[in-house]
């Protein structure tokens, strides 16, 4: 088995497009259309990274919000910098909640942002 992909759900596609792709360095690897049914699939994922895991960003053409419940917890990306990536999240106009720094308890540096739907992605010092 192949881990290939995370779903969510989004209220307004090209906010999130321009997040994921201008924020977090993602690029768009796929997307299609389903006028029958009324919604968008765009994966969008690492380019140096074939074969790795994507985000798969569902718009329903005729939903503007969601509940996000309280079952689902986060995404996770690993990165080289964590301070300074913070930094350049927040100066792109990211949101980051939980400022980088030790996990509680530990000694690996973590820090948490959100995605324009309100979803939380950790980001962990590799």
């Amino acid at each position: 088995m192949k881990f290939l992909h995370t779903m969510v759900r989004v209220a307004d596609l090209e906010k999130s497009i321009e997040f994921y792709t201008n924020v977090l360095g993602m690029s768009v690897l796929d997307r299609s259309e389903n006028s029958e049914y009324r919604y968008t699939l765009v994966f969008v994922g690492y380019k140096d990274q074939p074969g790795g895991t994507t985000i798969e960003l569902t718009y329903n053409w005729d939903t503007n919000s969601y509940e996000h419940g309280n079952a689902f917890g986060h995404l996770a990306l690993g990165v080289s910098d964590i301070y300074a990536t913070c930094d350049n999240i927040k100066a792109l106009g990211g949101n980051v909640t939980r400022e980088a720094g030790p996990v509680k308890g530990g000694t690996t540096h973590i820090a948490f942002i959100t995605d324009p739907d309100g979803y939380q992605i950790e980001l962990i010092q590799l």
